[in-house]
């Protein structure tokens, strides 16, 4: 997804959430349901060579082979989320419901993670966050989150990088610091965007 993305300073990617916490009837969290508006910069760079029909547009299913290579290339990297259920990781499944629209020139990728083994949760964390903050995601300005069959009960909160107590660093890097940082770096922790779920 992002490997042929041109150097500069970090991030490259900026990405626009929009996030839905899904839940069954019996009150049982079931997955994480993501749509990720990138950047006009890399929109654009994405969509190069692709063939549509109508100039500047793309129908789902001419984006259907980009929107599966997006999602295979996600994998290496946990799809950039993390669950916790009352205090304890989460697995998560491959994604469901995969695909991509083209809107007013971006990219937005729609895809479901289910969870692995539903629960019913006092506790539910979800974060997103790129570990090597290539990508730098930030949650939708409105309705940034919304809980989909949840028990009434249920109260949510959401929390941006610099919000509360967690501090966002002064000043930035330089590229050879990230080029440098290992695979089991977790610089962008910091910039971390939370979502926090607590039920009867």
């Amino acid at each position: 997804l992002f490997a042929a993305t041109g150097a500069g300073a970090h991030p490259h990617v900026w990405v626009t959430m929009n996030s839905e916490l899904l839940y069954a009837s019996d009150g049982s969290v079931t997955g994480v349901r993501h749509a990720w508006t990138f950047d006009d910069m890399f929109s654009t760079f994405a969509t190069q060579g692709l063939e549509s029909k109508e100039k500047g547009k793309f129908t789902r299913e001419e984006l259907a082979p980009l929107a599966q290579v997006n999602v295979e290339s996600l994998k290496d990297y946990d799809y950039f989320t993390l669950a916790y259920v009352n205090g304890k990781k989460a697995e998560l499944k491959d994604p469901i419901d995969y695909w991509l629209e083209f809107t007013d020139g971006l990219l937005t990728l729609h895809f479901t993670l289910p969870f692995k083994t539903p629960a019913k949760a006092q506790n539910l964390n979800v974060e997103m966050y790129d570990p090597t903050w290539f990508v730098d995601f930030a949650f939708a300005p409105k309705d940034p989150v919304k809980l989909v069959g949840a028990p009434a009960a249920c109260q949510l909160s959401v929390h941006r990088p610099g919000e509360g107590n967690q501090a966002t660093p002064k000043g930035q890097p330089g590229e050879a610091f990230f080029n440098n940082l290992g695979a089991g770096s977790n610089y962008g922790a910091q910039f971390a965007n939370k979502i926090a779920v607590k039920c009867p």
